[in-house]
């Protein structure tokens, strides 16, 4: 069978790829805090015809390698962690990091921890930070925020993190601090869904999960600002130029397949 048609097919299987990627991302233009993928490709192993010849001084010249590639395979699909645009929203539980780190949010009391951009934050009934699926927002210790509604009437978060809580006598003080996680590789996070990540030995060596505080210059972790939310870094002018590109390759290749099969119709006609 011809090459050319294995290479085709690899070239469409690469190019659905990129369009499964490309609607995602525009799917997702508007969800709060999500970060656009890409796709990379890299070339298959060639397969060498004639090999290197070298050259010697003053009697042969040197001769180039003979190789046919065998098509093209997925390099790589990286998650993109630049910063999203600023929204603002003026409610005080909406959250946005200007900077590097992820908040850290529980489904349990802080054992196990999940990695978000996403600040849409809210407080329950009983006064516990939690984000749109319920999931407990960790402190810097990695324990739940709450807020005892009894003793605190109001709140407002400084950048830093801290919730500085204001009690009925007017005195106010710091009742909580919000847990910032530094990733070394947001690249290597894992996709949970639900604007989650998951910690990884590719994101931080040896998955450390530690916590620390925003507006830690040692950390980079940048600083809090409240009442702002950041919107996904998706450009549409740059998804829909991707999605024709990834249109032209794949009817490229497709034809590729149709030629490759009309030299083959034409090598069987050779016996009629």
């Amino acid at each position: 069978m011809l090459r050319s048609m294995y290479s085709g097919v690899s070239g469409m299987r690469g190019f659905q790829t990129k369009l499964d990627v490309i609607g995602n991302n525009i799917a997702n233009v508007n969800t709060v805090g999500f970060k656009a993928g890409r796709v990379m490709f890299k070339d298959i192993l060639s397969q060498s015809v004639a090999g290197v010849t070298r050259p010697e001084d003053g009697t042969t010249g040197g001769v180039n390698a003979k190789q046919i590639g065998l098509g093209v395979a997925l390099a790589s699909i990286d998650t993109v962690h630049t910063p999203g645009s600023a929204m603002t929203t003026n409610v005080p539980t909406d959250l946005r990091i200007d900077g590097d780190g992820f908040f850290a949010v529980s489904p349990d009391d802080g054992t196990t921890k999940y990695l978000t951009r996403a600040g849409n934050f809210t407080l329950d009934a009983l006064g516990q930070l939690v984000n749109g699926d319920g999931m407990f927002v960790l402190d810097s210790g990695g324990a739940p925020i709450k807020l005892d509604p009894a003793a605190v009437k109001s709140f407002s978060i400084a950048q830093d993190g801290s919730i500085i809580g204001v009690a009925d006598d007017g005195t106010s003080s710091v009742v909580a601090q919000l847990g910032i996680m530094k990733v070394v590789n947001p690249g290597g996070l894992e996709k949970l869904g639900g604007n989650l990540y998951k910690m990884t030995q590719n994101a931080n060596a040896n998955g450390d999960e530690t916590l620390t505080t925003a507006g830690d210059l040692t950390a980079g972790t940048g600083a809090i600002v409240a009442g702002q939310l950041e919107m996904s870094n998706v450009d549409l002018t740059s998804e829909f130029t991707e999605m024709i590109v990834a249109q032209r390759g794949f009817q490229a290749n497709s034809r590729i397949i149709t030629t490759s099969d009309e030299i083959l119709q034409e090598v069987v006609n050779l016996k009629r």
